[in-house]
């Protein structure tokens, strides 16, 4: 064995990590089905974010079941700070508290609705004193048809906020009338009708992602198929055409973190040969997530146990991904359970 690996105790230090490998439908079924009530997310840090003490500001808004929900994914996926349903009235604080951050929240996206309508009337002295601080601000309202809204609120089977005990066509005029003078002060006001959640995705990443491509993160997961199948695996790679060192008394005790276990592993016959194929069936794949707008993609490796063969494979897969400009995550969910 190697000399850094003095056995089992050993191997027990290091099964709980997750080894981090790093490089430099319809948009309003998912709106309509949102619960009310103020929701907070962050998403991951963006290389470039601006440095300026106030953060950049960028307010969604627009008709129920247009796809302000998706809009603000959009946004939270390129590492801006979200928070849904915001009383307008606390916007401006919102703003001081992200100039306190030092620069950890350097773009912040609020969304604004007539879920609030209590506090909508206080959206434009909000406005007035983000302008009064030079606050970089910018509207997006979503827009879409009353033909496609009805179709969208009807297809989820949810009434429309607005709507009482009218009609689904009710509500949706009360809102028009509420937001017609937002709408006049909108920067960007896109239009849904016709759009699917990719599309709307893909004119969010025109507006807001500048010249760059569309980040894409891989979690590489290793697992033991008599555990069962990740439940959120987008594809899956069975290990167990590799011969197993479990069957190997000297190399049992250990895990695919070991080097001569990952050794017997990679140097098997069709192992090499596996590893550049798969690479470059992902370099293909993953080309296709990114023109549809999917950020985020979990590759399962499994072997019997989850414990040689499919950790060896993963580690050695996340490394080719990572160097191919892919952030890149390993989770290796079934090691130690034996």
């Amino acid at each position: 064995m190697s000399e850094h690996d003095t056995g089992p105790a050993a191997e027990q230090d290091r099964r709980a990590r997750q080894t981090r490998h790093s490089t430099g439908g319809d948009p309003a079924e998912q709106e309509a089905r949102q619960e009310d009530g103020a929701q907070v997310s962050t998403g991951s840090e963006t290389a470039g974010a601006p440095e300026a003490a106030i953060p950049e500001l960028v307010i969604i808004s627009g008709m129920s079941g247009a796809g302000r929900s998706t809009a603000a994914k959009c946004l939270e996926d390129l590492g801006w700070f979200v928070v849904d349903n915001l009383p307008p009235a606390l916007i401006p604080t919102m703003v001081e508290l992200g100039a306190r951050s030092q620069g950890n929240v350097a773009r912040i996206a609020v969304v604004v609705d007539v879920r609030g309508r209590r506090f909508f009337d206080n959206l434009r002295e909000s406005l007035s004193d983000l302008d009064s601080r030079s606050v970089t601000r910018r509207i997006v309202f979503l827009e879409s048809s009353d033909d496609a809204l009805v179709r969208r609120f009807e297809g989820v089977r949810r009434p429309h906020p607005l709507q009482g005990d009218g009609r689904i066509v009710d509500g949706i005029a009360a809102e028009r009338e509420l937001l017609r003078e937002l709408r006049g002060d909108a920067d960007l006001v896109i239009d849904t009708s016709s759009l699917n959640v990719h599309e709307l995705r893909a004119k969010m990443d025109a507006q807001f992602a500048g010249d760059e491509e569309p980040e894409l993160r891989a979690t590489v997961m290793s697992f033991g198929f008599k555990y069962g199948l990740p439940v959120d695996a987008d594809l899956v790679v069975d290990m167990r055409f590799l011969p197993n060192p479990h069957w190997v008394p000297e190399l049992r005790p250990f895990t695919g973190l070991n080097e001569e276990v990952a050794a017997f592993v990679l140097n098997q016959p069709g192992a090499k040969e596996f590893l550049d194929r798969y690479a470059e069936l992902l370099q293909l794949v993953a080309a296709g997530y990114r023109r549809e707008g999917k950020r985020y993609v979990t590759i399962a490796v499994g072997c019997t146990g989850g414990k040689h063969r499919s950790v060896a494979m993963s580690e050695k897969l996340a490394a080719r991904l990572a160097a191919e400009g892919v952030e890149t995550v390993v989770v290796h969910r079934d090691m130690g359970r034996e």
